[in-house]
């Protein structure tokens, strides 16, 4: 998007405010599929937590996604938005069997990633397909807080597992329909994930009547200028082969599944927000704006980097800043950081916060959440009211003291 329609945004909209640009997330979506153009059975399930607005989800429906979701409330959330619930997979972690039974009788796809519910929910419902959730014990990204595939993570079952995974379906003859795996997020080495696959198809040949095997995803997107990403048109020739040569050892062809979330939203975002104030101390010159970790607090969480630009003054002389936020905690969003020449007023531009950034907003300080506005068709569209105080008391009970 051009920053005088940015601006211009921001000014009809108010700050802070989330922007995403619909024709990105389309250009996106086709880069995907068009990498895995020589597969047969494709399937693109969106991860509904990168940004889970009803309309971002109209949109991807449209384009011909199907959902990844992992909580009751993404499958409801899908379901309002039109997707059929065969289209819907439902890939929870530490959840009640109670929570995955619901999901089950909405008629969405299950996805199980620990013994106990599996032997559980295969006691109580063989008839219901299932996919299996491993952990490969392979790391795709290098932090621990992104990669769940590391032996230690919480999700999946370990490959070292399956004896009992098998000992399980046997005694409750259980239906097998699907093998999964999500080694994490921030994907560069190809060959490490090809690595995890062949575990994947490993495990796929113990099970005789699958449909699917669903490789995750993870694929990095660049978060600044010369910032490397994962090659998706190499990595889609190289596993487009090795998954048709596993199709026909198979014998039957199965469908291959991803489920991107960042990978197609992330670029499509940006955060803007408005400098309050301008503070020079002794060492440092902080831009303070109008927000903080309450809307945008992947820098202080993942110590992630967004670009920032200063869109209402593009061709300003470059200047040092700590871009900070106004919330009673530290939450600093850049340290010493190139921008153009700040001044009060001035709308900053977060790039790349189309992906778990508003799914992870709070009213922390009982501030209110910011507004989102969805740019298609050469058009700003409100697809998310900003909050009001009536909204920070709206589930609070007051009572006589």
């Amino acid at each position: 998007m051009l920053e005088k329609q940015l601006l211009n945004i921001a000014q009809e909209f108010g700050s802070p405010v989330y922007v995403y640009d619909s024709e990105k997330i389309t250009s996106q979506y086709k880069r995907l599929t068009n990498a895995f153009n020589k597969v047969k059975h494709l399937k693109i399930n969106y991860a509904a937590k990168a940004l889970s607005n009803i309309s971002v989800l109209k949109l991807l429906k449209g384009l011909g996604s199907g959902l990844d979701t992992v909580s009751i409330q993404e499958v409801q959330l899908g379901l309002a938005a039109g997707f059929s619930p065969e289209t819907i997979i439902y890939t929870p972690n530490g959840v009640s069997l109670e929570e995955i039974e619901t999901a089950a009788k909405l008629g969405v796809q299950i996805n199980i990633d620990n013994l106990s519910i599996l032997e559980q929910f295969g006691t109580k419902y063989p008839k219901v397909p299932v996919c299996i959730r491993i952990n490969p014990h392979v790391m795709a990204g290098g932090n621990t807080n992104i990669s769940v595939g590391h032996i230690d993570s919480k999700f999946g079952i370990s490959i070292h597992q399956i004896p009992h995974i098998l000992r399980i379906v046997e005694n409750t003859k259980m239906t097998i329909n699907g093998i999964h795996m999500h080694t994490g997020s921030d994907i560069l080495d190809i060959d490490v994930f090809l690595y995890a696959s062949e575990i994947l198809f490993d495990t796929a040949k113990h099970f005789k009547n699958l449909e699917f095997l669903d490789f995750g995803s993870g694929f990095k997107v660049p978060y600044k200028e010369g910032d490397i990403e994962t090659n998706i048109e190499e990595f889609g020739k190289k596993l487009t082969k090795r998954f048709n040569t596993f199709c026909k050892e198979y014998g039957k062809e199965l469908t291959l599944a991803f489920e991107p979330g960042k990978f197609l939203v992330s670029e499509a975002g940006y955060f803007l927000a408005k400098v309050n104030v301008v503070k020079q101390t002794t060492s440092t010159v902080f831009a303070q704006i109008d927000s903080g970790f309450n809307h945008l607090i992947r820098p202080m969480l993942y110590g992630s980097q967004h670009e920032i630009v200063n869109i209402s003054n593009p061709k300003g002389r470059e200047r040092f800043y700590s871009v900070v936020g106004y919330i009673c905690e530290t939450d600093t969003f850049a340290n010493n950081r190139r921008i153009n020449e700040i001044a009060e007023g001035d709308i900053l531009a977060f790039k790349n916060a189309g992906a778990y950034c508003y799914s992870m907003s709070s009213n922390y300080n009982s501030r209110y959440r910011p507004a989102e506005v969805l740019w298609h068709k050469e058009q700003a569209q409100l697809i998310r009211k900003r909050e009001t105080f009536e909204d920070i008391l709206k589930n609070q009970v007051e009572i006589e003291l």
